[in-house]
Formats: C-alpha cells, sequence, structure tokens
C-alpha cells in the first residue's frame, strides 16, 4: 500500500486532501492528514476509510521525523518556514516531498543529495507560485520556438472575491492563511523595468501600483512581489528589458494597506506582553510616534497617517477594528498576529460570497529573424469559487499538488532532485491535466 502524508489542514489544503481521498479509493492507497489540532484534521478527512488524521505540532522535529518516516510521498501545506525542515527530513527518510510554497534556500542546497537518494522535492506546486510557473514556460517555450524573442514580461497573481462578492469595504476576502496576508510584502520586492532595476522596500511596496487590464473581470491594481530577477534565468529571459512579477488587489486595497504597513502593525519580531488582553485601539497607540490617551488615539492616528478623518482608508481601518476597546483574544504576541487575527474575524467569507483567482502573463514579442509584426500576447487564467464549497484558492493550490503525487506513485514522474513546476517533463503534463480538469488558459495576441 502506498502511503501519502499531508503536513498541514488549512485554508489551502482541503481540496487536495478531498483529491488525493479519491484516488487512495481507486489505488488503494492510505491518506494522513497531520495538524496540530487533531479535529481540524478529522473534519478533512470526515470519516473515509482511506483516511486517517493525526495530531502533529510541525516544530517537533523527533516526530515530524517519525512520521515522514512511515510515508512514500508527503505534501508540505505548512507554512513557508517549515519547508527546508521538511524537506531534509524527507530526504534523510528516502521520501519525496511535494510542496505548494516558494522554493527556500535551504530546500534548494538539497539537490544533490536528493538525487542520490532517489528522492523528487518538487516545490512551488501550488497555484502562485505553480500554475503560474507552468503558464509561463510553456508560452516561453512555444514563443522561442516560433522565432520569437521576448523583451518584455509582465506577470500578475491573486486571490480576490469575485465581483459580485464584494461584501466588505477592503474589497478583500480572506481565503487562505492570514497571517501570511498579514506579513505580505514584508521583505520588499524588485524588479526590471525597461533596462534598470528597481527596488521598493516594504514602506513604499503598497504604494507602488499599475492598473491592471483582466479580461473577462475589469480593472485591478497590481504590486511588485518578491525578487522578480530571480526568474529572469529560470524562465530563459536574460534577454529582457523588462521583467515584473506582481500581486494584484481590487482598486483601492492597496492605498489602504500602505496605512496599515505605516503604523507598523504588520510587525512580526516585536513582543508584545499580554497581546491576548490587550484591544487594537492599545496596540496602535504603542505604534505612535508620540503617547496620547484612549481618546485619542483614533485621532492621532488620523494626523500620523496624514488622512482626513471621513477617507475611505480611515473608513476601512475602522471596519478592520484597529480602534476597537475589546481585548484582541489573540493567541499570538505581536502586532502581525493581532493583524492576522482581525483579518480572520473581519474578512470572513460570507456564506454566499465567492472567492476568484487570477494569473496573467503579458509579454512583448519580437522575431528579429523574420518579417513577423512585433506584439503583445497576453495569457490569462480566471477561476471561481463556489459558494458554501470550495474555494478557487483551495481548488487551484490543492489541484497541481494533488496530480503530481498521483504522476509520482503510478511512475509517471521519474525526475529526482529539486525541481520546480516548470520543468518540461512536469509542466506539459500537469497543464495538459489542468485543462482536462476545466481549467481555462485564455490567449489574446495584438500588434505592439
Amino acid at each position: 500500500m502506498r502511503r501519502i502524508l499531508i503536513l498541514g489542514a488549512g485554508r489551502s489544503a482541503p481540496y487536495v486532501i478531498k483529491r488525493l481521498l479519491g484516488a487512495a479509493t481507486v489505488h488503494g492507497w492510505q491518506v494522513t492528514v497531520a495538524d496540530r489540532d487533531l479535529a481540524f484534521a478529522e473534519a478533512r478527512i470526515a470519516g473515509h476509510p482511506n483516511g486517517r488524521a493525526i495530531a502533529l505540532d510541525a516544530s517537533d522535529e523527533q516526530q515530524m521525523a517519525s512520521w515522514i518516516g512511515t510515508a512514500d510521498v508527503v505534501v508540505n501545506v505548512l507554512a513557508p518556514a517549515f519547508q527546508g525542515r521538511v524537506a531534509r527530513l524527507c530526504v534523510e527518510a528516502g521520501v519525496h516531498m511535494v510542496s505548494v510554497s516558494y522554493l527556500q534556500k535551504e530546500t534548494q542546497n538539497l539537490d544533490s543529495w536528493a538525487r542520490e537518494r532517489g528522492v523528487l522535492l518538487l516545490a512551488e506546486m501550488g497555484l502562485d507560485p505553480g500554475i503560474d510557473h507552468m503558464m509561463a514556460a510553456e508560452a516561453v517555450r512555444a514563443t522561442v520556438d516560433a522565432g520569437g524573442v521576448v523583451r518584455s514580461f509582465r506577470s500578475f497573481g491573486s486571490g480576490v472575491p469575485a465581483p459580485d462578492s464584494l461584501s466588505n469595504p477592503l474589497q478583500y476576502l480572506v481565503t487562505w492563511n492570514p497571517w501570511n496576508v498579514a506579513t505580505s510584502g514584508g521583505a520588499g520586492a524588485q524588479y526590471l523595468q525597461d533596462g534598470r532595476i528597481r527596488i521598493v522596500p516594504q514602506s513604499r511596496l503598497f504604494l507602488h501600483t499599475w492598473p491592471v487590464d483582466v479580461d473577462g473581470v475589469g480593472r485591478l491594481e497590481g504590486y511588485p512581489n518578491r525578487d522578480s530577477l530571480s526568474y529572469l534565468e529560470h524562465f530563459g529571459l536574460n534577454g529582457v528589458h523588462t521583467m515584473i512579477r506582481g500581486t494584484l488587489r481590487h482598486p483601492g486595497f492597496c492605498e489602504t494597506w500602505s496605512k496599515v504597513v505605516k503604523l507598523g502593525l504588520t510587525n512580526d519580531t516585536i513582543h508584545i506582553p499580554s497581546l491576548g488582553s490587550r484591544s487594537p485601539r492599545e496596540v496602535v497607540e504603542m505604534f505612535l510616534p508620540i503617547p496620547v490617551p484612549p481618546e485619542r488615539v483614533e485621532a492621532a492616528a488620523t494626523l500620523f497617517l496624514e488622512l482626513n478623518p471621513t477617507s475611505r482608508q480611515m473608513e476601512n481601518l475602522r471596519f478592520l477594528g484597529l480602534f476597537d476597546d475589546e481585548p484582541t483574544g489573540c493567541s499570538g504576541d505581536t502586532a502581525a498576529a493581532m493583524l492576522s487575527h482581525l483579518l480572520e474575524t473581519r474578512l470572513a467569507p460570507l456564506p454566499e460570497s465567492r472567492d476568484m483567482v487570477i494569473i496573467v502573463h503579458e509579454m512583448e514579442v519580437e522575431y528579429p529573424e523574420s518579417d513577423r509584426d512585433s506584439e503583445r500576447q497576453t495569457f490569462t487564467m480566471v477561476e471561481y469559487g463556489e459558494p458554501l464549497r470550495m474555494s478557487a484558492m483551495a481548488k487551484t493550490v490543492g489541484l497541481p499538488a494533488a496530480i503530481a503525487v498521483e504522476m509520482l506513485l503510478t511512475g509517471e514522474i521519474e525526475l529526482r532532485g529539486c525541481l520546480l513546476p516548470s520543468h518540461p517533463e512536469i509542466c506539459d503534463s500537469i497543464l495538459a491535466r489542468l485543462r482536462a480538469e476545466g481549467l481555462e488558459f485564455m490567449e489574446r495576441i495584438e500588434p505592439l
């Protein structure tokens, strides 16, 4: 019997669990779902005869190693910080790993050892990163095969409320780990534009936006995401003058979030004593440049943020609960933990709401060896969630990972070492299966 261990049962995990339980029924596999909260893992299994749930503390390396040693393949849906540890334990045990998070340096350094041990470490096998990489790799390869040269590459991904589900002033729903939302952009970003490297620190990241028109959706706003330059060689785009990877939000979100950043509430390193018993208003006051009495916190924050008291941004900050007087009740001890708690409660999806995931790649292409005109190629994927059922985020994160696991266990993937899904032997097969599962990838070509 082949054994699958899924680490994490949070918001990104329900689809990969459901899909692999279905595959387990067909192939006679066993699926173990591990989470710190046993009841949560049990709910995901829902009594399936080929599934079992276990309680597992990911910070307990000995316990983690013990369970990884019982598996044939591990699906890592834990927070990105755990990827390197999980990968190392997998190589030690001779177990394959499929991870949905960004490739960590610690994991990349295991490549040679993984090859020696006959282990595949497949990272970035989700939506973004994941499907976006495969779409880009396919598009660039097709362009090069046609004699084209990519001069500009702009890529944007997002998980946001569908246009019919804009149920709160920030026009955002938390459909994945709220901690990742609270701390996003912490490292700033860098990208290439018109041949020049541009670096944007976190303090300016959410003020550094572009309008992005998405086919079938309309205009959204994009901001730069992480290190775009690291993908130049990865996609074979060393000759481009522009390379931008970014994130999309509904218009207006970034301006509000820039104020959250300015207040310092995304900080995850300074430990605040007794945070759970303190109110958001009290925590906000700690970050203001000058101490003020409780009744003056909101007015002082308005001045510090250089906002009008009746502005949309201040209304949004009030909606988030930043000036509430009740104790936060959150379990962490940093401002980011409080913010994550507020996001989870204030921006939770309503029963009738649905989310939407988007990937857009826009390439400017020249054909120097022919008389073919230069053109702009746009590749778009838009997928909608189902109210009261499965979110688009969970589906598009989990589906590629589940397909990769199925291909590994049936012998369709024989590659070993540390790889990303843009590898042709992985990319082509999984994209074909994603299309067969109903994901649509639209293409539009227009002259420059």
